[in-house]
Parts: C-alpha cells; structure tokens; sequence
C-alpha cells in the first residue's frame, strides 16, 4: 500500500525519486546550476544546559562531479556536516539543495528514500554487515533499491574486479584486512549509481600506504563515474584528491589553498 504522505516521481532512467517539485528548486530561484548548494546553513546542540554552535551560516556550492575536502579536527563538525546533507540529522536553519532541488523541506521517510538511491556513504570504520559475505555486502543497495536485473549485477562484478576482490566474493569481512574492508566499502558505495558520495575519514583506520592505495582507488572510480564527492578528514594527504578543500574554524568553512592531488599513486 502505498503511502501519499510521500509521492514519487521518476528520473529519465525510470528510477522513482522523492516528489519535492512542489518545492521551488534553486535553480528557479537563484539561477544557479549548482549540484549541491548550501545556503547559510546553522546547527547548534545543547551541551550540559548551553547551546553549542557548530555551523554558524556556513555556505557552500558543489558542481557535478566535483571533489570537495572538509579539513578539521575531531569534534570540529566535519560528520555533522555530512549528516545535515545526507539529512540524518536537521538544519536550525538554512537551506540544502541538491540535484537544484531543497531538500530541507523533505519529511523523514522521503528523505529516508532519497538518501537510499541518491547517496553512497564510506565510512571509517567501514561498516560492513559482518553476517554477509563480501558479494552481498556489495549488492545491498542493489536489493535495497529493487535493482536486481543482469546490468546490475553486472556492474556490481565490474566493481569488486576493478577494487581487486573479484576472487573475495564469498569471503566474510572478518576475514579481510582493514584495506580490503574498504575497498569493498568503496563498491558498495558505488553499486547504485548514486548521484553524491559522502566519505567519512575513508582512511582514518587505515595505515598510512594501505590509505594511500584506498585513496587512490576511490578518486578514480568516483571521477571516473563522473560522482560528486565530499570527503571530510583530518588529514591534509587524504585531501590531496580534492579539487576544493576548505576547514572548518570555529563554525565556519574557509576555503584552503588548493592541493595538488597528482601525488597520490595506486
């Protein structure tokens, strides 16, 4: 039975989509042809009686397929941040467009499909189900999704042959090294097609050429899938691979000197 408190509407390759035209889209509004936009976007959190600012009208825009890079130390709101754009968490205010549409203004089941088809998440610590084999762990959003035909599946055997697991298919995560956990992370993220890629410090309990290698791994396949990416880390080599990177300062972004991400060899 379908629930008409969220309606749906269709992409041009017939994959169903939050209804949020009812909404005026950023592009009607502003003109821009921004991919992701944020728009003097605040959240605070009460600590101990007092409220705690972490983004102080932050703004922030994303082309397609651009890889931004959000430097800060830890409790500074580097996840927070991917949390408000991925809408597990709330804005206080502002707004959040993506794909030129708001998203502040979704409900949670709506933004609960969205994140589902539009999103792939790498985490830190993986986050692997530790109860399925590597090839289902990587076909989940497939499943998820209702994209179960031959081309998905098949992308899905392109994926793990390209991070080098093919061979790995009906191992369990407990017997992968850390590496091998997120390159299989990495395909999972990906299998689905989704339009933004949100990386949570991908290399934070990795050592430091095993980080090397994920990082490298996980540039060319999101430029190569043309996805927009924003990785937040601490480290300043993990933000190599990013065309913009900005830090994040007593509640606000400021944007860095650009880094060369040429450095980085598979």
């Amino acid at each position: 039975m379908v629930n008409r408190s969220v309606q749906l509407r269709f992409s041009k390759n017939g994959r169903a989509i939050p209804d949020i035209n009812a909404v005026q889209s950023a592009a009607e509004r502003t003109g821009q042809q921004d991919f992701l936009r944020l728009e003097n976007v605040s959240k605070s959190y009460q600590e101990g009686g007092r409220s705690r600012a972490v983004f102080r009208k932050i703004n922030l825009a994303v082309t397609w397929g651009e890889v931004i890079a959000i430097l800060g130390k830890s409790g500074s709101g580097k996840t927070t941040l991917l949390n408000l754009v991925s809408g597990i968490d709330r804005v206080d205010e502002g707004e959040i467009y993506l794909d030129l549409r708001r998203l502040t203004g979704l409900d949670e089941q709506a933004w609960t499909l969205f994140r589902r088809q539009y999103i792939g998440f790498i985490f830190q610590f993986f986050n692997l189900i530790p109860t399925l084999s590597v090839w289902e762990n990587v076909i989940l959003p497939l499943e998820l999704n209702g994209l179960t035909g031959e081309k998905d599946y098949r992308r899905a055997e392109n994926l793990l042959q390209t991070v080098g697991l093919a061979d790995r298919k009906a191992t369990f995560p407990d017997r992968l090294s850390g590496g091998e956990q997120q390159r299989v992370a990495i395909a999972r993220a990906l299998v689905h097609d989704p339009y933004l890629v949100l990386a949570d410090e991908p290399t934070g309990n990795l050592d430091e050429e095993t980080g090397r290698q994920v990082l490298a791994l996980l540039d060319q396949l999101t430029r190569q899938a043309g996805k927009s990416m924003l990785l937040v880390t601490h480290s300043a080599e993990a933000a190599a691979i990013a065309d913009r990177v900005f830090a994040l300062h007593e509640g606000h972004l400021v944007e860095q000197t650009p880094v060369s991400a040429r450095g980085i060899v598979p």
